[in-house]
C-alpha cells in the first residue's frame, strides 16, 4: 500500500482497516479520498474474510475536520455570477452516497472519533453502527460560518437529538465533546483517547462468525468492556445546558430563536460564543436549516440525503458560500460581507429557492 495515498488500507485478520490519511489538512475529505473508501468499502461488502471495518484518521489532531472546502470554493460562484453546479454536483453527490453506504452497511463499522470531528467527519461517522468518541473529541457542524448548511445527513441525526439540541447546534455551530455525543446520540461508546491499539487488538481478536447480527453484537460488547469509568468522562456541556438550550429556542419563528440566541447575555463563555457565531454568520444558512429540519423530520434517509444535496449545491451557487469561505480561509480577514447582510432581509423566495432542484433528475435517485 502507497503510505502516500490519502486513504491507507490494511488488514487485521477478519477485521479491515481504512485511514484517512491527510493529517495535515486535519483529514479533510477531498474527492479523491471520497471514491477511494467508497469503493474499498464496496469490496469489503463482498469480501466474506471480512467481518468487520474500522475507520480512523491519521495524527494525533483529529479524526476529520470535514470536507475539502478549498476546492467546492474554487468551483463555487460568488454573488451575481452565474451558477456552476458540475463539480459542486459531482463532490456532494459522491459523499452523500459514501455516508448513505456506511448508514446502510451491514456488517459492523467501527468510527474511532477521538479529536475533532467536524462536518463531512461527522458525516462519516454518523452513519457507524460502533461510533467512538474519547476524552479529546470536539465536535460540531459550523457550516454556518461559511454560508453553508449542517449536511451530511444533518437533517436526519440533527433532528433525532434530545429536545431542540439539532437545532441550537446547527444553528451555533457551537462545539461539543465524547459526553456530548454520546448525549445527543451521536456515539455510542466513550473510550480514553489513548485506547486505540488497545481497541484494534480486541477487536481483531474476536471469534467473528458467518453472521452480521452475532458479529455486531461482539463488536458492541467488546467495546463496552474498554469505555471510560464515569468519573474520567468530560462533563456533558449539552446536558448541563438542556433546559437553557431548551429555552432559547422556544420560539415559533426563526427570527425570535436567533434573537433569543444571539441576544443572550449571561456569563457562560461556550454561550457566549455559540452567540457570536451566530450573529457574525451566513443570514441564510439558519433560514435552510430551520426548513431543513422541519421538512427532513418525516423524511426517509435516502429522501434526506437528496434533499441535502440540492440545497448544498443551490448554496454553493448562491454566493453565501463562496463569500464565507473567502472570509474565513482564503483572505482570512474573518469579515465576511453577505449579501443581504441580515437575517430580516432574507425573503422566503431565496429560502424557497435553496430547495429547488437545479437538474431535471436528482444524481441521487437510486438511493
Amino acid at each position: 500500500m502507497d503510505q502516500n495515498s490519502p486513504v491507507l488500507f490494511s488488514r487485521r485478520g477478519a477485521l479491515a482497516v481504512a485511514t484517512l490519511n491527510l493529517p495535515k489538512a486535519l483529514n479533510a475529505l477531498n474527492l479523491d479520498m471520497i471514491r477511494l473508501l467508497s469503493r474499498q468499502l464496496d469490496d469489503w461488502a463482498a469480501d466474506d474474510s471480512v467481518a468487520c471495518v474500522w475507520i480512523d484518521g491519521s495524527g494525533d489532531r483529529g479524526f476529520c475536520a470535514g470536507g475539502d472546502v478549498v476546492s467546492l470554493y474554487r468551483e463555487s460562484s460568488g454573488y451575481g455570477e452565474a451558477p456552476r453546479y458540475d463539480y459542486t454536483t459531482e463532490f456532494f453527490s459522491c459523499e452523500y452516497r459514501l455516508d448513505h453506504k456506511i448508514h446502510t452497511y451491514t456488517k459492523p463499522v467501527v468510527v474511532w472519533g477521538s479529536g475533532i470531528v467536524m462536518g463531512g467527519g461527522i458525516g462519516i461517522m454518523a452513519g457507524a453502527s460502533h461510533r467512538i468518541a474519547t476524552d479529546t473529541t470536539r465536535m460540531a457542524m459550523p457550516e454556518v460560518t461559511i454560508g453553508l448548511l449542517p449536511d451530511v445527513g444533518g437533517s436526519w441525526f440533527l433532528s433525532r437529538m434530545p429536545g431542540r439540541l439539532g437545532l441550537f447546534l446547527g444553528l451555533s455551530g457551537a462545539q461539543f465533546n465524547g459526553a456530548d455525543a454520546l448525549f445527543a446520540g451521536l456515539a455510542d461508546r466513550l473510550l480514553p483517547s489513548g485506547g486505540r491499539e488497545t481497541a484494534l487488538e480486541r477487536l481483531e481478536a474476536l471469534p467473528y462468525t458467518a453472521s452480521a447480527e452475532s458479529d455486531h453484537r461482539l463488536v458492541s460488547d467488546c467495546l463496552k468492556e474498554l469505555e471510560l469509568p464515569r468519573e474520567e468522562r468530560p462533563k456533558s456541556v449539552l446536558r448541563e445546558h438542556f433546559d437553557q438550550i431548551q429555552a432559547l429556542t422556544d420560539y415559533a419563528s426563526l427570527p425570535e430563536v436567533c434573537r433569543a440566541i444571539t441576544g443572550y447575555k449571561g456569563e457562560d463563555p461556550w454561550l457566549q460564543k455559540a452567540a457570536a457565531t451566530l450573529s457574525a454568520g451566513s443570514p441564510l444558512t439558519p433560514w435552510v436549516v430551520w426548513e431543513q429540519l422541519r421538512r427532513g423530520r418525516h423524511l426517509s434517509l435516502a429522501e434526506v440525503f437528496r434533499m441535502e444535496l440540492v440545497l448544498a449545491v443551490n448554496l454553493c451557487a448562491s454566493g453565501h458560500f463562496r463569500e464565507g469561505v473567502r472570509a474565513l480561509l482564503i483572505d482570512k480577514d474573518r469579515e465576511p460581507r453577505w449579501q443581504p447582510a441580515s437575517l430580516e432581509e432574507i425573503t422566503p423566495e431565496e429560502v424557497e429557492k435553496c430547495f429547488v432542484p437545479p437538474w431535471a433528475q436528482n444524481p441521487l435517485f437510486d438511493l
